[in-house]
């Protein structure tokens, strides 16, 4: 009854921040500016999205503390980690998306943030990883630590490159809140998440409202932080599994990371060569955006579908690899 009530309460504060977005916006000024061919919005953009979530979050935080709820996420050991590194993640984002901070920067102070806190709070790492298929499992053991700042920081940096177009990050992390909620897992926190991302979308998608890095960067910590704590504690997740529900952000991420290497440049130098924009250059947007969120589905619906789970894991890399092919083909705008 108290997760009821407090779902209720969160839907009448983002009710509120929608009906005063506009004052908010004023009071907190942060947009993105446009810069040519990186970005292509005419005017100043709001950069709201990422403080909506962020306000959500600190309220769920104190709410779930007040009424004792969802103790696995907010038990005494970890409340400090999350707020801290929540908190350092949406900060580094907005000082890059307020300074334009290089990449080689932003990536080592996402890991020095990793570092202080796992000064002060050594439980903190990823203990294994077990292979379902192969009937395996590896501990990382005194690479624990190492590991798990990697995971952070690829699903970070794979989140912001594949925040291109509008609605595309928001509709991609309900998705995956919402198979947190179908897992039973952090249902009442996912539910609160989710309606702030619906919040943002609705501004988003009337270009009223980015993420912006600080958005982006909150998001991936939170779906890191719950992805690994679900694995660590509950065995809630697969590998495979994760790999699936990861794969198109991830894959894309890779490949960008790889060329860039190729031609001698930065592999965390931002271009429009990402996924989406290969679409845009066939596609209508609209098109654009619902063939890669109904790929991402279809994967992850195949991969709970399926008994052999490698069979899962060789079609979500094919089906990416056959996207690539077909849009990098001469044709004509649809």
């Amino acid at each position: 009854m108290d997760n009821f009530f407090l779902i209720i309460f969160f839907f009448l504060l983002n009710l509120f921040i929608f009906l005063n977005f506009t004052k908010i916006e004023k009071i907190i000024y942060i947009s993105d500016k446009p810069s040519g061919e990186l970005k292509k919005h005419k005017k100043p953009v709001s950069l709201l999205g990422g403080f909506i979530i962020l306000l959500n979050f600190y309220l769920i935080f104190i709410s779930f503390n007040f009424l004792n709820l969802e103790n696995l996420i907010f038990n005494q050991k970890f409340t400090y980690i999350l707020i801290i590194l929540s908190s350092l993640f949406y900060i580094i984002g907005l000082i890059d998306d307020l300074k334009n901070l290089t990449p080689n920067l932003k990536l080592l102070l996402i890991c020095l943030s990793f570092v202080i806190v796992a000064y002060f709070f050594p439980d903190i790492k990823l203990k294994y990883i077990r292979i379902s298929f192969l009937d395996k499992v590896y501990y990382f053991n005194n690479f624990s630590f190492i590991f798990l700042i990697l995971a952070f920081a690829l699903l970070s940096n794979a989140l912001n490159m594949f925040d291109g177009i509008n609605l595309q990050v928001g509709s991609y992390c309900i998705i995956i809140f919402g198979i947190f909620i179908f897992k039973n897992l952090f249902t009442s926190l996912s539910i609160i998440l989710i309606l702030s991302i619906l919040l943002y979308l609705y501004f988003n998608f009337k270009n009223k409202s980015f993420l912006g890095d600080s958005g982006t960067q909150i998001l991936a910590f939170l779906i890191s932080y719950i992805l690994i704590k679900s694995y660590n504690y509950e065995n809630a997740f697969r590998p495979e599994e994760i790999f699936v529900i990861l794969s198109i952000p991830g894959l894309d991420m890779f490949r960008l990371f790889l060329f860039r290497l190729i031609k001698g440049k930065n592999p965390f130098q931002p271009d429009r060569n990402h996924i989406h924009h290969i679409l845009l250059n066939k596609l209508k947007y609209n098109l654009t955006f619902f063939t890669i969120q109904i790929l991402i589905i279809f994967n992850i619906v195949f991969y709970y579908l399926i008994y052999t789970k490698i069979i899962a894991l060789i079609l979500t890399f094919t089906s990416y690899i056959l996207l690539l092919i077909l849009f990098t083909k001469n044709r004509n705008k649809i």
